[in-house]
């Protein structure tokens, strides 16, 4: 269970509270006006951001103080993270060894990640040789790799045309179902939250308030929420 417990985020003059917790295995969607703090949420679970009051904790155990690297949580961000100047395969292998010593193992499981994802038999190819549907392939090949339990998007597919945000969107869906991942994903688009998520976390006013069930909240929002979707 991924608990938020009087848990204060800040960042200069601005300042972000929430008090919930999602079983494992849920799907949320994070959605709120622009500047209201939905990646600053993400940052302070992966632990980018410091917490300035209360807790985060994962299956019980206190996240507070871990480096991001240690906590049980992968991120995927709306720039893919990808270096150009390493392959699709030592790219993917970052997800296991951050020294790339890969061994044939190792490389056996990145090309298995490639195939998931259906980039099978490319991973000699640089960044630069792949669409954008295929570098955010190979940045959810590297999740995969890494194996944590929580799931933090945050936009990865925002540039991406309608028809293959949707193809995405329902592979991370395929992947999060296989292997029980909480994932937490902040997006603008509704129609984004009501395929994906069964639960929404609204950002809005210095809070992130506890998790509704999508249907009923985009059918009859909340002021906070109402003019922003318009």
């Amino acid at each position: 269970m991924l608990a938020l417990e009087g848990l204060l985020l800040e960042q200069g003059d601005f300042a972000l509270r929430a008090d919930w917790q999602v079983e494992p295995g849920a799907r949320v969607a994070v959605i709120g006006p622009s500047g209201a703090g939905k990646s600053t949420l993400l940052m302070g679970i992966a632990g980018f951001v410091e917490v300035s009051a209360g807790r985060i904790a994962w299956a019980g155990r206190d996240l507070d103080g871990l480096a991001p690297g240690a906590r049980p949580v992968s991120v995927l961000f709306q720039e893919e993270n990808l270096f150009g100047h390493l392959s699709t395969e030592r790219n993917v292998g970052l997800g296991l060894r951050a020294d790339l010593r890969l061994t044939a193992a190792d490389r056996g499981q990145v090309e298995a990640a490639l195939e998931r994802v259906g980039l099978g038999g490319m991973g000699g190819r640089m960044p630069r040789e792949l669409s954008g549907g295929q570098r955010s392939r190979v940045a959810l090949a590297r999740v995969l790799l890494r194996q944590r339990p929580v799931l933090l998007l945050d936009e990865p597919f925002a540039a991406l045309g309608p028809a293959l945000k949707r193809e995405m969107l329902a592979l991370v869906a395929e992947i999060a179902e296989e292997s029980g991942a909480t994932v937490l994903m902040v997006t603008h688009d509704p129609e984004d939250a009501r395929a994906f998520a069964a639960q929404v976390v609204v950002v809005a006013g210095g809070r992130a308030e506890a998790p509704v069930a999508t249907g009923p909240l985009l059918d009859d929002p909340p002021e906070a929420l109402r003019a922003y979707l318009g």
